[in-house]
């Protein structure tokens, strides 16, 4: 049998030969090209089972290559490269119909089970290509990390789907921003985009604000209100802070979710439900379900497609991109225009960010405004940052010196500390103990796990634990295991 061939364009003679070695010592034939020109040739000729592309190449983009091979070899797939890591080129790539997308620098092993995915996968029916939106090179989140380039895949991956989405991560991260780029470039992109926040509506106005209400259904209901499924109608429902909605309104909801259709406060007359559900929190909702707080089937419902927003402290190789970003937005908005030295870009990178994006968005605006100097430095970014903690933040044990690491009790003390004042003026949340003990279960089974390689019987004697009561954990918090992997 004639092992499948891979036909290769990049203008990065390195890299052809890194992918030549590596894919031949896998048993594939290659061919290889530094331009489109050859690449469409090869294509035409019928040559090829799979084709690695570049976007940038001296003689075409390589996205613009792909919806003209899918007019003569449909079934052919297309794996897409490129060192311009955003959202855009995910979003661009999923929807002219590639069949991966992957930054570069790319994981070699990653390329190539992409690879053997893509010529196991049977061919299906080509899907019609989304037409780009107008102004589609506005950048809606900022980022080149590992973790922020897995979220635009997965976003790239939702535009032909009107698939449910719930969105997690601290407060700050930009989970609504998420949720409208997930909105912006789905099928839903001409509809509206209604946002409603959970935790900001007091408990009895919660449902005529979700469903609307008619006249006279309650005291004061003086004429008929439209709710947000219906003003939704055709487009996105974005329900932040959805931990925070009280039980009744959850029992509600999941009915409009299991049947599609709902009535307004008062009224009889059954509406449908023509909307997508997008939700969002930063509360672990395993642990409500767990204290009973929240529903598990209603968190079944909507966590049909999860994303994790890392806070901005796991992604700080994107601080510079971000800070760069809200200067420029600073300038756009009438502020003077000011730039940071390497020494502010250092400060930067060694805060903890406790307020994430948004912190960091409020900093670059206000040094934007108050800083005197045009080359912002590191002594005014300690100064504000200083100025900006949080109350009691004096108290909190400074980070771990140069010549150790941290103790645990000390990392601990520090994080509760910085929670206990993030909620000092609002309503504190009623479980923080559940949450405590998950964020520091779930990280030390992950990686007990990824040192045993996967073995849940050594790593269950690691832990002192019974090997049932580990499988328990690994399910309640939802924890992938994969063997063999260190």
């Amino acid at each position: 049998m004639t092992p499948p061939t891979v036909l290769i364009a990049d203008d990065d003679r390195s890299i052809r030969t890194v992918l030549t070695q590596a894919l031949g010592r896998s048993g594939y034939q290659v061919r290889s090209t530094s331009n489109a020109a050859t690449l469409w040739r090869w294509v035409e000729d019928g040559e090829g089972d799979l084709v690695i592309t570049d976007v940038v190449m001296p003689d075409e983009n390589g996205l613009d290559l792909i919806p003209r091979i899918k007019r003569v070899r449909p079934e052919l797939r297309v794996v897409v490269m490129s060192a311009q890591s955003t959202l855009i080129t995910a979003v661009k790539a999923a929807q002219r119909g590639a069949f991966e997308y992957l930054p570069k620098p790319f994981d070699l092993k990653e390329l190539l089970a992409v690879v053997s995915r893509a010529l196991a996968t049977p061919s299906a029916e080509p899907a019609p290509p989304v037409a780009p939106r107008e102004a589609e090179d506005r950048l809606p989140l900022i980022g080149r990390s590992p973790a922020m380039q897995e979220i635009y895949r997965t976003i790239a991956r939702l535009t032909t789907a009107d698939l449910t989405v719930m969105i997690n991560g601290e407060s700050g991260t930009g989970k609504e921003l998420v949720a409208r780029a997930l909105h912006d470039y789905g099928r839903r992109r001409n509809g509206p985009f209604v946002a409603i926040n959970m935790a900001a509506i007091p408990r009895e106005l919660i449902e005529s604000e979700l469903f609307g209400h008619e006249r006279g259904a309650f005291t004061g209901a003086m004429n008929r209100n439209v709710g947000r499924f219906e003003q939704a109608t055709g487009g996105t429902l974005f329900l932040d802070e959805i931990g925070d909605m009280p039980p009744e309104a959850q029992t509600r909801l999941l009915r409009v979710l299991q049947e599609g259709e709902f009535t307004t406060v008062g009224g009889r007359q059954p509406i449908r439900a023509n909307v997508r559900i997008i939700a969002a929190t930063h509360r672990d909702l395993r642990a409500a379900i767990r204290v009973g707080s929240f529903r598990e089937d209603l968190f079944y419902r909507l966590n049909v497609v999860p994303i994790r927003l890392p806070p901005l402290r796991e992604r700080i190789e994107d601080i510079a991109d971000l800070a760069r970003h809200f200067l420029d937005r600073a300038r756009a908005d009438g502020l003077p225009g000011k730039s940071l030295d390497q020494g502010a870009m250092e400060a930067l990178r060694g805060d903890r960010w406790p307020g994430n994006v948004r912190e960091l968005e409020n900093l670059m605006r206000r040094l934007a405004a108050l800083c005197p100097d045009e080359v912002i430095g590191a002594e005014a970014v300690l100064a504000e940052l200083a100025d900006a903690g949080p109350p009691g933040a004096a108290a909190v044990p400074p980070p771990p010196a140069a010549g150790g690491p941290e103790p645990l009790s000390v990392a601990v003390e520090r994080h509760i500390r910085q929670f206990l004042a993030a909620h000092r003026d609002g309503v504190a949340p009623s479980d923080i103990y559940d949450r405590v003990l998950a964020e520091v279960e779930r990280p030390l089974i992950q990686l007990t796990l990824a040192a045993t390689r996967g073995n849940q019987i050594k790593a269950a004697a690691m832990l002192g634990l019974n090997r049932n009561t580990l499988r328990k954990k690994i399910r309640d918090l939802d924890i992938p295991v994969v063997r063999g992997i260190a």
